[in-house]
């Protein structure tokens, strides 16, 4: 009987209905997990690329030491008591963010803290955001946790679950058999439309099926991280450099603790090429520094795993996060979170990253168009190359003209809300200060 429920469960007829039942049910979130996620490959881009404000245009000699900025950030923010991090830009006319994770305006959310830009030159505070408050981390949030929180998180983990069967039976239902590999690999402009579209559909998912199994198998474990963690010993490790042990200071409080370049030249003495990314503030009167370095052999650009914890009392070093000495498990999980932001391939590889995630879109509308043929919903019709091109030029100039007319309606109400949204961000600004 077993046997007999393996063949069944083997057989092409049942992963030809999993796919596309999934594809129906779930192929719109699918594609909205690739479009978000093809945003979040340039959110910093975007963000600058929004808000001019935040860049450098004519950077003034060195930056100034994180204790001048640490106090420029506390006089714009008096009120705001517990632990500030100080991410360095990573170009010389970025800005320096302060984050501040836990502020009084979004106490009740799962992940909204407040992000303050400050000329790392001038000590001047450039913006005071809160997380989900802007384009770039609300289309984030929207990719993580489908804006719902903590359990929008889970919902995101079965998403990828889900993608992961997809992807994996769009690849076994393509496989011919090595004697129909050469015709699996065509596509057909001769045949119909329809056919094209099903040659597109194949060929495409063949081409991303494994970076898409590669996206939705570490999109799952930064959904839901404990499962991978607790299997490789790797506690804190799946998101970055971000999290760690809760290490406390041990020296005496006296009147001279160590400042944040003090402890910045500690940590430095033990990585002394290394780059630093990050400063934390000590949390209360046995809080430690926290220095967060980038290595050279490390993959994480945004959040590098080697961190050094120093004491704010006596300025010894209390602990040491070293990833040349992680084991296999733990260096494992931390190439997840470089991996799925394409961070661990460059530049290139976050632009593919960016048209992988388009993939999910182009599979849906070709995939579905052939279910609705084979349904009778719609027709074939014969693929005119030439024809078409002249068909989408004209397309696009009846839109063209169709967009400056809506311009001309639209820009008046554009200013008008644009003006209002600029009052409501001032407002914001004034309270959060």
């Amino acid at each position: 009987m077993l046997f007999s429920f393996v063949t069944r469960l083997c057989a092409r007829s049942v992963w030809v209905k999993v796919h596309l039942y999934l594809a129906l049910s779930l192929g719109l979130l699918f594609v909205l997990m690739g479009l978000t996620g093809s945003l979040g490959v340039y959110r910093d881009e975007l963000d600058e690329w929004l808000n001019p404000a935040l860049q450098i245009e004519q950077p003034q000699g060195a930056m100034l030491s994180p204790d001048k900025i640490i106090a420029a950030v506390r006089a714009a923010h008096p009120n705001r008591h517990g632990v500030w991090t100080l991410e360095m830009p990573r170009t010389t006319h970025g800005a320096l963010v302060a984050w501040f994770d836990k502020p009084r305006e979004t106490v009740g959310e799962f992940y909204a803290p407040l992000m303050v830009a400050v000329n790392p030159y001038t000590g001047e505070v450039l913006s005071s955001r809160l997380w989900g408050r802007t384009l770039t981390t609300w289309v984030l949030d929207l990719h993580t946790q489908l804006q719902l929180d903590g359990w929008g998180r889970k919902l995101t983990a079965a998403i990828a679950v889900f993608l992961l069967i997809s992807t994996a039976s769009g690849l076994c239902l393509w496989w011919p058999g090595w004697a129909g590999l050469l015709g699996a690999l065509a596509v057909r402009s001769d045949a119909g439309l329809m056919r094209w579209l099903f040659d597109l559909h194949r060929l495409l998912g063949l081409a991303g099926g494994g970076f898409l199994l590669l996206l939705a198998f570490t999109g799952f474990h930064l959904a839901y991280p404990p499962l991978l963690e607790t299997l490789t010993a790797s506690a804190g490790m799946g998101h970055g450099g971000d999290e760690g042990p809760n290490v406390h200071s041990s020296g005496v409080p006296n009147n001279r603790p160590v400042g944040l370049a003090e402890a910045v030249l500690v940590a430095r003495g033990l990585f002394p090429s290394a780059e630093v990314r990050r400063i934390s503030t000590p949390l209360g009167e046995t809080g430690t520094y926290r220095i967060n370095l980038r290595q050279r052999s490390e993959i994480n650009q945004h959040h590098p795993m080697t961190t050094v914890w120093v004491d704010r009392w006596s300025g010894q070093i209390r602990d040491v996060r070293n990833p040349v000495q992680f084991s296999g498990g733990q260096l494992f999980t931390a190439w997840l979170w470089p991996l799925h932001t394409g961070e661990a391939l460059g530049d290139n590889g976050r632009l593919l990253w960016f048209l992988v995630g388009l993939m999910p879109l182009l599979l849906y509308v070709s995939g579905v168009c052939h279910w609705l043929h084979r349904c009778g919903v719609i027709q074939d019709r014969a693929l005119d190359f030439p024809g078409l091109r002249q068909k989408i030029y004209l397309g696009l100039e009846r839109l063209w003209q169709l967009c400056r007319q809506g311009w001309r309606w639209l820009k008046p109400q554009l200013l008008a809300v644009l003006a209002w949204g600029l009052r409501k961000l001032k407002d914001k600004g004034r309270r959060a200060g």
